[in-house]
């Protein structure tokens, strides 16, 4: 049977993130991507200039239309800015029973624009974050989920990784792209199992999407039938792959996208 994920996130109209990094990346790992969208943005390689929210009721129409007629094998999500529209997506996954849910908590997008309304936080962690089987915050989201200071090292990290189980997480992906040094370290804590991908950091300003394109390729991953820590290798070698081809692809004047069809292009 054709491996099928959903992505329920925001648009972005430049193509670099959002819906359509997931699709894309969907695509290249050979997954059938189908989509709810949340949220409209204006926005495009220097940043977002403005933001259309789908009503919850539309919101939670898309996901019956979806999940009633394919065969989904995993979720992944993405932008999600109202509590309303955070209350639909958790019943909708409720109704239809699914489980296999990559959260990416999205607060902030690459050109520190906040895509996450700060009264949604806690309607995120009280909903979605018990409902999904791993969030995968970048360094910045994991200490606001935590209202703690930013992850300094690998120590750090899996301290905070702890700390976001103990408060209903079920496994974490912290990425360890917002920092320093030769690698570029994400750690991956689920019950009885750490494991630390590691791939060497690139100089580039192309890391628009990264984010999206992580969890979207761990959601493709578990489609396919792989576990956890199996999609989460898959999906940190593909991003590496992309971001290293980014500078192949002339988009835009800012940060540019990660190039999801480097294999093929």
């Amino acid at each position: 049977m054709t491996p099928i994920a959903v992505t329920i996130a925001g648009s972005d109209s430049g193509g670099g993130a959002g819906i359509q990094a997931d699709l894309k990346t969907f695509s290249a790992l050979g997954v059938y991507g189908a989509s709810v969208i949340t949220a409209l943005t204006a926005q495009n390689t220097k940043g977002v200039t403005g933001i259309h929210d789908v009503p919850p009721d539309f919101v939670a129409a898309q996901i019956d239309a979806v999940f009633s007629d394919l065969a989904v094998r995993a979720v992944k999500i993405g932008m999600l800015s109202q509590p309303a529209v955070i209350e639909a997506v958790g019943a909708g996954l409720d109704r239809w029973q699914q489980t296999q849910v990559v959260l990416d908590p999205v607060m902030v997008a690459t050109s520190g624009d906040r895509l996450l309304n700060p009264d949604a936080i806690e309607v995120l962690k009280r909903v979605l974050i018990p409902r999904a089987l791993v969030i995968t915050p970048n360094l910045p989201e994991a200490a606001e989920l935590l209202g703690a200071p930013l992850a300094r090292d690998e120590d750090e990290m899996r301290a905070q990784a702890v700390r976001l189980m103990e408060r209903g997480a079920r496994a974490v992906l912290i990425k360890g792209g917002h920092g320093t040094g030769a690698e570029s370290v994400d750690i991956l804590l689920a019950p009885g199992s750490f494991t630390r991908l590691a791939a060497t950091r690139i100089a580039t300003g192309n890391t628009h999407g990264t984010g999206c394109t992580l969890s979207s390729a761990i959601a493709a991953g578990l489609a396919k039938g792989f576990d956890l820590v199996a999609a989460a290798r898959e999906a940190k070698a593909y991003v590496s792959a992309a971001i290293a081809a980014s500078q192949r692809l002339q988009v835009g004047r800012g940060h540019g996208p990660v190039h999801h069809f480097h294999v093929w292009w």
